[in-house]
């Protein structure tokens, strides 16, 4: 598991600096996708690109999820199956904007089971990385690397609670009703726009909790390795794992509060 997080930490870094360099003043949307704002720039291509190039030549057995070039390759060899999940920009809107919160996202599952994960918000100059029964740690370019530790024994009411929006409006209208019955119940809400990164955020103690309907699982791969690592829980409504259509992600007795406020609001749901 140590070869596959230095690797990912290598790439995640590579490509973090890739984008920076490259960024234009104002990046343009290429294309989109669930809706007109839903956008891909040509540097989420690129940046999966570069992604992909390096860990073929470095693994190239290895099978690859990614958000923008889907699934390719992959063989089961001696030490199982694995497959690498890749978003390369989670945040798009925010990398757009020139906002803070985007950040490359890597994953490694062997044979099913997430074994590593990587989350650099390189804007801000913070690789969280993690590997399953090692902990999780933030990593600053010129300082120690801090272990991770979610804020625990923290009630509902005192809670600030991080969440995100879909693309659809239908799926906005739902969320907002939603959200206007969690806001009187917690501290407060924090929306920040990337799923990996509000998930670190959890595994830091910047945020209590964190809940969104709609994110993909390269969103929450890597991040959920490091929240999982630094104490959090993770999953989604009555026991199913984190999922599309709901992923809820808090210490254990928080989650099961924000989880039972969610439940009878429906929030699966779409307008």
């Amino acid at each position: 598991m140590t070869d596959f997080l230095d690797l990912a930490v290598s790439i995640a870094r590579e490509a973090g600096q890739m984008l920076i360099a490259k960024r234009p003043a104002r990046p343009e949307a290429v294309s989109t996708k669930s809706s007109a704002t839903d956008v891909v720039t040509a540097l989420d291509r690129a940046c999966e690109e570069l992604i992909r190039a390096r860990i073929l030549a470095a693994r190239p057995g290895d099978a690859i999820l990614g958000e923008e070039g889907g699934e390719t390759g992959g063989v089961t060899s001696g030490e199982g199956r694995v497959r690498w999940v890749v978003d390369p920009i989670d945040g798009t809107v925010n990398f757009m904007y020139g906002l803070p919160d985007w950040c490359v996202s890597i994953a490694v599952e062997v044979d099913g089971e997430i074994v590593a994960g990587v989350v650099n918000v390189v804007p801000r100059g913070e690789l969280f990385a993690a590997a399953r029964g090692g902990g999780a740690e933030l990593l600053r370019e010129g300082l120690p690397a801090e272990r991770l530790r979610c804020n625990t024994g923290v009630p509902l009411a005192g809670a600030l609670i991080a969440t995100g929006f879909g693309y659809r409006p239908e799926r906005r209208a739902v969320q907002a009703e939603v959200l206007a019955h969690v806001v009187p119940r917690v501290r407060d809400i924090r929306r920040g726009g990337s799923c990996a990164a509000d998930l670190c955020s959890v595994a830091a103690g910047r945020v209590d909790g964190y809940y969104e309907r709609g994110t993909e699982y390269w969103d929450f791969a890597a991040g959920g390795l490091v929240a999982t690592e630094a104490g959090a829980r993770i999953g989604g409504l009555g026991g199913r794992p984190c999922n599309p259509e709901l992923t809820l992600c808090a210490a254990p007795g928080l989650f099961e509060e924000l989880h039972d406020l969610l439940e009878p609001l429906d929030p699966e749901r779409d307008g």
